[in-house]
């Protein structure tokens, strides 16, 4: 009997992951769009184009304002028109970016109006990003069922961060020799590419209940959108502040810190992505944000290097698997009509959690000094686990 039920979850898990696999691709290679530009826009704009930081950041942040603002209306069109077709627009979409990359070489010789033709992309890739990931997410709960919400967004999240980690330095690689053209005309190629993997892929029925109000659907998922909003901070931390740190230390690169945290990110989601459907996403997400706050209390108390590469490993590790916990509780309490918009909803709050992290930490680290940033770090993930604990102790009524 024990040999026949593991050979069943043996097979179940073989077809989530068969079943995943077009969208998880579809999500690398869509996200390694979003990649491609990190680390060469801010060149362009600032030795290209002459722009000063505060226009830097202006373009750059644009993406993630746009792919905040359109999250209601991107969940609504999965809901309504199919995850496969919100995801399909996705990808054109992030093409069409890339048009607007190319077509703002032609004004180099005006900068500002270049500025603005390049902004339009960036707007773009917001919305297309947006897109993708609401798409993938409600495609892949609808093809598996939502009692594995938390491996699809498992697998999705392993395919996001990924691309981000490849995408960068390939767009460094790009850039080298080809400049500004070559990224936008990578944007523009391989999105196209994504619509390949997926195009065979069966879509799942729209569901043709009425559907409650966006302002409705975010009030049944902002208590576990506000635990990621918190729990997202010490993401926030090591991605803009930790390079500093190690300046301010004299440890050298800081690009081992950023690999420590990348290994123990996917190492976490390969070993224990079904933790949150199998034992509950409160009871996940209370463990890993404590790990999370002990990573950041280790960077800030760092005295070598070695620690603050543990504590980066500690953060990711432990942020690895709150997102999913949180967000396994957000989809367990969204109406199954709405689910687009639910998922939707609780991207929002990464997209607010980081752009706000950036700002608060630089004014800390101005106060206080960088290894400061870490100590309010912690504090800010500990909070999240109070919404893990009123998770626990007040499940969903019935599960979607």
């Amino acid at each position: 009997m024990t040999n026949s039920s593991s050979s069943a979850s043996s097979s179940a898990e073989h077809n989530v992951f068969l079943k995943m696999l077009p969208i998880t691709l579809a999500v690398f290679i869509g996200f390694f769009t979003l990649g491609l530009p990190l680390p060469v826009l801010p060149l362009h704009l600032h030795y290209t184009l002459g722009m000063n930081n505060i226009l830097v950041g202006v373009a750059i942040g644009s993406q993630f304002g746009a792919a905040l603002l359109s999250r209601a209306w991107t969940g609504s069109l999965a809901d309504t028109r199919g995850p496969k077709r919100a995801m399909i627009m996705g990808l054109v979409i992030a093409a069409i970016s890339g048009v607007a990359y190319l077509a703002s070489l032609a004004f180099l010789a005006t900068p500002a109006a270049s500025l603005g033709v390049l902004l339009i992309g960036r707007l773009l890739l917001g919305c297309g990003e947006s897109l993708i990931i609401t798409g993938a997410l409600s495609w892949g709960i609808g093809m598996v069922g939502p009692h594995r919400a938390g491996k699809v967004m498992a697998w999705v999240g392993i395919a996001m961060y990924a691309a981000y980690a490849t995408g960068a330095p390939a767009g460094t690689l790009i850039y080298g020799p080809y400049g500004f053209f070559g990224i936008s005309i990578a944007t523009i190629v391989v999105p196209l590419l994504a619509l390949t993997v997926i195009a065979g892929a069966p879509a799942v029925a729209v569901s043709t209940a009425p559907r409650a109000p966006f302002y409705k659907v975010l009030g049944t998922v902002w208590v576990p959108g506000l635990g990621l909003l918190l729990c997202s901070t010490g993401f926030g931390v090591i991605t803009t502040f930790v390079a500093l740190l190690f300046a301010a230390k004299n440890w050298g690169s800081a690009s081992l810190a950023f690999t420590a945290f990348g290994i123990a990110f996917i190492v976490a989601r390969l070993l224990f992505a079904h933790l949150p459907d199998k034992i509950g996403g409160g009871k996940v997400a209370l463990v890993c944000v404590l790990i999370e706050t002990a990573g950041q209390l280790l960077i800030w108390q760092a005295g070598h290097v070695l620690m603050a590469y543990a504590g980066a490993a500690l953060t990711g590790f432990g942020y690895s698997l709150a997102f999913p916990g949180f967000g396994v509780e957000a989809v367990r309490r969204a109406p199954p009509q709405s689910r687009g918009a639910a998922l939707g909803a609780f991207m929002a709050f990464l997209d607010i959690s980081l752009g706000i992290t950036g700002p608060t930490a630089g004014a800390i680290a101005n106060a206080s000094g960088v290894s400061t940033v870490y100590l309010a770090a912690s504090v800010t993930v500990a909070l999240s686990t109070l919404i893990a604990v009123y998770l626990v102790a007040n499940p969903p009524r019935a599960m979607a």
